[in-house]
């Protein structure tokens, strides 16, 4: 029997008595679970616990943490995925399904051709969902480290970071694919444009910035749909899907 999982960023000792997260505690009482009741807890440190449920009230819920396990299910691919922000319901998609994928760390990016208004306000509110859609992600894939979702930044910014890591960028014309890069690869950064692709101007900053252009196939791909196939094939090759 698989238990629910939940992310609650305390920290969890053996036989310890506590009361959950108020959101946490919330989200058990929308699922109706009982007393008497395992559940699974990550904190975010690695591994996870078993708990049981010892006294579920409508905004608190008390618990006994009653098991340890040293679960390791992080890729040995360390990848950060650069997004320039989609519209509407798809970035969410995006970091759900690139956080299953075993994604290390997410920035949005603003782009030339992005067509998202820049609103510091709502960006802030969208950066909190986008992490709380990450964490959910994890409590889902039975991830125990969570992905960091940075603040979203233009791209030229992200792009001119110093890094080790190699940097690659999708081209419909790239003379590399992802199955002809070096072997041995640890450390990536991934960026990926919007709806309407980069400008010319923004591929020749990339160029002069170290990132490799990578072809994915003959076909042209939407933009969450490059996103994920590209994760997909990079951690077929570097990391842990078989």
């Amino acid at each position: 029997m698989r238990y629910p999982r939940f992310y609650d960023p305390q920290s969890f000792s053996l036989h310890n008595e506590f009361e959950l997260a108020d959101n946490v505690a919330q989200h058990i009482h929308v699922l109706r679970l009982k007393e008497g009741l395992n559940i699974i807890l990550f904190n975010g440190l690695g591994g996870q616990f078993t708990a049981t449920l010892i006294n579920v009230k409508k905004r608190s819920c008390t618990v006994k943490i009653t098991a340890f396990t040293q679960t390791d299910n992080e890729s040995p691919l360390h990848l950060h995925l650069g997004q320039v922000i989609s519209r509407g319901e798809r970035m969410e998609f995006i970091i759900q399904k690139s956080v299953e994928l075993g994604v290390n760390e997410i920035t949005p990016l603003l782009s030339e051709r992005c067509g998202v208004k820049v609103n510091v306000e709502r960006m802030a509110k969208k950066h909190q969902q986008w992490q709380k859609i990450a964490i959910a992600a994890c409590e889902q894939s039975g991830r125990n480290i969570v992905p960091i979702v940075h603040p979203p930044q233009q791209m030229q910014q992200w792009c001119t970071q110093s890094t080790d890591a190699l940097q690659l960028t999708l081209h419909p014309r790239a003379l590399l694919s992802i199955k002809t890069l070096p072997d041995n690869i640890s450390n990536i950064r991934l960026l990926i444009g919007p709806e309407g692709g980069l400008s010319d101007g923004e591929i020749n900053l990339t160029k002069t910035l170290n990132f490799t252009e990578t072809l994915l196939g003959p076909r042209v791909l939407r933009t969450e749909t490059a996103t994920l196939t590209a994760i997909s094939a990079l951690q077929f090759r570097f990391g842990d899907l078989a």
